[in-house]
């Protein structure tokens, strides 16, 4: 007998207290908001108050209040937008009461006048609510829904859906329904579909679907494909799929476009955070080219999918940081920053991310593609001339030509992300760190040995334990007792001091950061508003929210007095975020970060995961600036994002010591450089494990060529500095270094370009001839500048560099320093660079030096070069302090002369020497020397006394190669941590799958690839984890870590299925027996049989052994670890569900798995199916740890004899998921 009451979306409407009379009533009782969100999940409303009666109001005596409320990310958030009036603010709770339907609500309490944030519940738990309020309601309900005619009167409920697109038509008689939980029909006005639709869907689904602009009315130009409503199982199936041509206008300057689904979808993009400025993005421009490639789009199920399709013959490359091969079709990539100790070349999310792909045409042309969303973003690349990106809707697509080289489309590509910071010049000097030099004590010795071995040296690093347990922004007492004094020491020596700082703070009362931040509340907040703690290095920690501006100015704050104890530069780690003893290895998604409105506002993490580390960057390069405006800040930075290079350089993260990181170093260099991040290298030598001689001087000999260049080692390991591996390779180090300080002034030259023009310093060979197939796969080599660097690695063995030349003149040339450890240089004809002097460190170069000009003319007799001079610091070059000067050389009538073209900059030139080096061919240089700023000129010799120089070269090359003391070929020592990583593993790749086994630890499979997908679903260290076999019933025991010997090896080439057999002797007369196959008959499939047998068991024993348990033990990766679940049916018919939250499980009797289970990564699509014979296994563990999960399956425990085996038969596959 009541009316049925009804706020319409949008709205929010405030309510009192249930009183007697309005006497009762007082400004502090608590207010409450009643909220019901319209289709972009927002809602406003208005409350006005004063004191009930007379006229005060007309003088301003009242208080009227704009409330809003807006969902974004699953979050909502409500506050206030507007107030007027002169009443203050009554001190009052604020009660917020959220409607979800049928009468439901989410309750939430506040202060009014504070910013509330609510987490949506999930559909499980909002089900559940909208459930348990239908059951309450329904008695009065259904007498308000039957009309006279016996049918549901629902069109009320209509408000959920735009009018425009989704109408309740027609309602169902009560007798074909018979309740209020069945079914309802709702129609499309647009197709005329009809479309079942549970009552029981969630408003949670439904307002995703709106900030996401899925539905249809918000297509502009789209294509409808009408989709029925899959209700089995209560499973809602989104009704509509859009796709269709993205609509695209012109941005940022000729050749660059932005592209989105719709109108409506570009007018919410969030803002970017990759662009400088989001408004250079959000700014059409008028130009009358239009695109070459249009993407096309497709919107399912939340995500928003776009493609681009390109000619047969293009090449893909960019993508970020990654492993694995250079140019990138046939890969995947997620970009979700993630803590990647020790990953492998098919690992899929490293530390930073960048959505980007540099496409390089069949006629030498390129393009680049950004999907510019800080979401977790799916780069597939699988299908050849194809670019796919998957990532939650919506996102703009930016393209930036085509454009007549690669090149070009760096520097178009720079007007939006901007260019890397002019790093100072003492910054490209070689690098010496370590986990950890432990005292300053060790620290100064290591700079005392570098001077006293002659070998280059500009900065000493301090990793994590100069601190005071781990706490940022503080030194241990007892070992680096006067950090101030240290650091004096060191520049003394003509040293830099680079500092550790992690974002975790530990959570300690009393630690005065820790204070500062709580008393300026800077932390990251769960969903329920309190500051989240992680376990990181000092243990539990909270986390500054970069996002907000009053937050990194607090962080900036705190580096601006770090600095004053002599810090020269900063290294950010740790900063993906990454969270210890969690299976995602990071924070939870639904954290919330304050975000700044230009930024993209208050969201949940999983909106800023990605830029969390450019943000944390950007505050310490602002600190670091506030510091001392006179000097450049220096900053590396383990995460970031497409951008990250404006304020930070980068290295490759936790490699290991192999060669094929060593390989696969080149390509991780050269495609940052080719995604906007011109300033990284990776740790030489290796960071995990210990580096074998020649390994490491091969690796220095490459590593002095990358534009940052720095050793680095990890705790327990060898002694990794270029002294540590015999004099042999000490010599090799030092030649190495050498040789970059010599090139520092083309270095330096090349980042000025860099930094003004946005072009890259390290480039693929391709470059030289971006029309030239044949370059566009070479990875052993690459350019700086005009340089190019041959570095003649393919997994320890030379090739030939003849044949990685590009086309036309390269003239080889070296510093007298010939060594085959080290790479070939070659200068392309036409080109000057500019060398200085060979130095210890930077502070020793002088502007009056000898310059020395290296020149290679090209076919018309012509070159030309430039050389970029400043001080070295600071930002007196903005201002013209400066020379940049250009040369050029001529041959004409046999003389060639050197002279300047053009110069640029206030600086006068220095007063010195000129020497100009013209090289001939084979390593002969002709020398001549004068006056930098005058005229020279070179007579050519004759061309049989060129051809005798030639002739002398050689021979004395040849002398050279056979006078050095060549690296030993020998295996590092063992015991350390890491063992040696060196060792080639064996591989068996067939079919569709790539192992790679390690017979001398433990005989485990440390990969394995599954090649159509591009899933690495196990990838390990050497010495644990992986797959691995044990023989007790304790962790790790027997089996685990023997030496196996190889006791059949089958290739496929040979006719045979390519398989692996493999025994370790583990005691007592017993061996493990593993044969690990591919079979020809069934390549979809790897198989593994294991065995315990007894070859040696004594008679007095009765001819049996000890007590033995077969266990099979392999730890899968977990790409995706909160979509990523184990799924079975147990013999009693029970299925199961595993997640990650349900920590380790064990199930044995009839709750076992009935001979498979299924490790499911719903993002991906894909299982990976693990069959076995029920009968051999007794008991099965998922055991779930950060990023990875442990599937382990256990025979029973008896003695063996030699007729009596335990044995554990297995097979892996892996299937899509629908």
């Amino acid at each position: 007998d009541l009316p049925a009451l009804y706020l319409r979306g949008g709205s929010i409407i405030p309510l009192g207290p249930p009183i007697q009379h309005i006497g009762e009533s007082n400004p502090s009782d608590d207010l409450t908001l009643l909220i019901a969100l319209d289709e972009n999940g927002k809602a406003e409303g208005v409350l006005f108050e004063d004191d009930g009666d007379g006229y005060g109001f007309t003088g301003g005596e009242y208080l009227l209040t704009h409330y809003t409320a807006e969902l974004q990310s699953s979050v909502i958030t409500v506050r206030i937008s507007k107030t007027e009036g002169l009443w203050k603010r009554p001190n009052r709770r604020l009660h917020v009461q959220l409607l979800i339907g049928e009468g439901a609500k989410l309750d939430t309490w506040g202060i009014d006048g504070e910013i509330m944030q609510i987490a949506m519940p999930s559909d499980f738990e909002a089900s559940k609510l909208i459930t348990t309020s239908k059951e309450n309601r329904k008695k009065r309900l259904v007498a308000d829904i039957i009309d006279s005619n016996g049918n549901w009167q629902l069109d009320q409920i209509g408000e959920f859906l735009p009018a425009h697109v989704l109408h309740l038509i027609h309602a169902v008689p009560l007798s074909t329904v018979g309740s209020i939980e069945d079914n309802i029909y709702w129609h499309d006005s647009t197709t005329g579909e009809f479309t079942l639709r549970p009552s029981s869907f969630t408003p949670k689904s439904l307002f995703q679907s709106f900030r996401k602009k899925e539905l249809d009315q918000k297509i502009i130009g789209g294509n409808r494909i009408p989709k029925m409503a899959n209700v089995e199982e209560g499973k809602v199936v989104t009704a509509d799929v859009t796709s269709g041509e993205m609509l695209y206008e012109p941005i940022l300057e000729e050749g660059v476009f932005r592209f989105d689904c719709s109108v409506d979808d570009r007018n919410a993009a969030f803002p970017s955070l990759s662009f400088t400025n989001s408004k250079l993005r959000d700014t059409p421009i008028t130009v009358h080219k239009v695109p070459s490639y249009v993407p096309t789009f497709q919107c399912l199920r939340g995500q928003q999918i776009v493609k681009l399709e390109f000619p047969v013959g293009t090449s893909f490359y960019g993508t970020g940081e990654v492993s694995g091969q250079l140019e990138r079709t046939g890969k995947r990539v997620f970009t979700w920053n993630t803590d990647a100790w020790g990953y492998g070349p098919e690992t899929t999310s490293l530390y930073q991310s960048h959505p980007w792909v540099l496409a390089v045409l069949p006629n030498g042309e390129a393009l680049g593609v950004l999907a510019d969303t800080t979401r977790r973003c799916e780069i597939d690349l699988r299908t050849e001339c194809r670019i796919r990106f998957t990532a939650p809707a919506s996102f703009p697509v930016i393209t930036f030509g085509p454009f007549p080289s690669p090149t070009d489309v760096l520097m178009s590509l720079s007007h939006a992300i901007g260019t890397i910071f002019m790093p100072p010049k003492w910054s490209l000097g070689y690098q010496q760190c370590r986990w950890s030099y432990m005292s300053d004590k060790r620290v100064k010795e290591i700079a005392t040995t570098f001077r006293e071995k002659n070998i280059p040296c500009d900065v000493i690093w301090m990793d994590i334990d100069y601190m005071d347990g781990f706490r940022c922004f503080t030194f241990n007492k007892e070992r680096f007792p006067d950090p101030k004094s240290l650091v004096n020491d060191l520049h003394h020596n003509g040293f830099k001091a680079i500092w550790m700082l992690d974002p975790g703070i530990k959570y300690e009362k009393g630690y005065f950061v820790y204070d500062s931040g709580s008393k300026n509340n800077v932390w990251i907040q769960k969903a329920d508003g309190t500051p989240f703690v992680g376990d990181v290095w000092p243990g539990p920690c909270v986390f500054p929210d970069f996002t907000q501006s009053k937050v990194r100015s607090w962080w900036a704050n705190l580096v601006k007095d770090f600095t004053s104890n002599g810090v020269d530069g900063i290294w950010n780690d740790m900063n993906e975020p990454a969270v210890f003893e969690v299976v995602t290895k990071t924070m939870p998604e639904n954290n919330i970060h304050r975000g700044d409105e230009e930024l993209g506002g208050c969201q949940s993490h999983v909106h800023y995961h990605n830029v969390y580390g450019l943000l944390m960057a950007r505050s310490t390069f602002e600190g670091m600036k506030l510091a001392d405006k006179n000097k450049r800040p220096f900053v590396l930075t383990r995460a970031g994002f497409i951008g990250s290079q404006r304020y930070a350089a980068t290295w490759t993260g936790d490699n290991l010591s192999n060669w094929e990181h060593l390989h696969m170093s080149i390509s991780m260099v050269l495609q940052l450089g080719l995604s906007g991040q011109p300033l990284s290298g990776p740790d030489i030598g290796g960071f995990a494990g210990n580096a074998t001689p020649k390994l490491f001087g091969q690796w220095m000999g490459v590593g002095a060529m990358f534009p940052f260049c720095r050793g680095h080692s990890e705790l327990d390991t060898l002694d990794h500095e270029p002294w540590s591996f015999g004099e042999e390779c000490e010599e090799v180090c030092r030649l190495a270094l050498k040789r970059r300080y010599r090139l520092i002034p083309h270095l330096y030259t090349l980042f000025y370009m860099a930094h003004t023009k946005g072009t890259a310093v390290a480039t693929p060979a391709f470059f030289a001839d971006p029309k030239d197939p044949s370059l566009r796969k070479l990875e052993s080599c690459f350019l700086l500048g005009p340089l190019l660097v041959c570095a003649s690695i393919m997994l320890n063995k030379e090739s030939d560099t003849q044949l990685l030349l590009p086309k036309g003149i390269w003239l080889s040339f070296d510093f007298d320093d010939l060594h085959p450890d080290l790479p070939g240089l070659y200068l392309r004809g036409g080109s000057i660079i500019p060398l200085g002097p060979p130095i210890q460190h930077i502070g020793e170069s002088n502007p009056s030096d000898d310059l020395t000009l290296l020149i290679a003319l090209d076919k018309n007799g012509k070159a030309e070069g430039v050389l970029f001079e400043d001080d070295g610091d600071g930002y007196g070059f903005t201002q013209g302090e400066y020379l940049l000067t250009h040369y050029i050389a001529e041959l004409e009538s046999s003389v060639i002369t050197v002279r300047i073209s053009k110069t640029e900059g206030l600086w006068k030139r220095p007063n010195r020497r000129l020497h100009v080096q013209l090289l001939l061919g084979e390593g002969a240089k002709l020398d001549s020397w004068g006056i930098d700023g005058e005229i020279m000129q070179i007579a050519l010799p004759s061309d049989i006394e060129v051809s005798k120089l030639i002739t002398t070269s050689k021979a004395n090359r040849r002398m050279r190669l056979e006078s050095v003391k060549l690296i030993p070929d020998v295996e590092a020592g063992s015991g350390q941590k890491g063992m040696e990583l060196s060792r080639t593993p064996v591989e068996l790749k067939s079919g569709n799958w790539s192992l790679e086994v390690v017979p001398w630890i433990g005989g485990r499979i440390i990969s394995m690839a599954h090649l159509p997908s591009g899933m690495q679903w196990l990838h390990s260290r050497i010495e644990v984890n992986g797959y691995e076999e044990y023989t007790g019933l304790e962790y790790r025991s027997a089996g685990c870590s023997e030496e196996y010997n190889v006791i059949e090896r089958d290739l496929e080439h040979a006719g045979q299925e390519e398989s692996l057999i493999l025994e370790g002797d583990i005691g007592g007369g017993l061996v493990l027996q593993r044969h690990i196959s591919i079979p020809k008959d069934d390549p979809k499939v790897v198989r593994i049989d294991s065995s315990i047998l007894g070859r040696k068991v004594g008679a007095g024993s009765g001819g049996y052994s000890r007590l033995v348990c077969l266990k099979i033990h392999p730890t899968f990766c977990l790409m995706h670890p909160t979509e990523t679940f184990v799924s079975f049916t147990s013999i009693d018919g029970s299925k199961h569900e595993i997640w990650p939250e349900s920590g380790k499980q064990i199930f044995e009797g009839d709750l076992r798995p009935n001979g498979e289970w299924m490790l499911v990564d719903k993002c991906l699509g894909l299982g990976l199916v693990n069959r076995f014979d029920v009968s051999e296994v007794f008991k099965c563990f998922i055991d779930w740890g950060a990023g990875m999960v442990s599937l382990e399956m256990w025979s029973e425990e008896r003695p063996v004899s030699k007729e009596s085996p335990l044995k554990i038969s297995h097979e892996y596959e892996v299937r899509e998921i629908s």
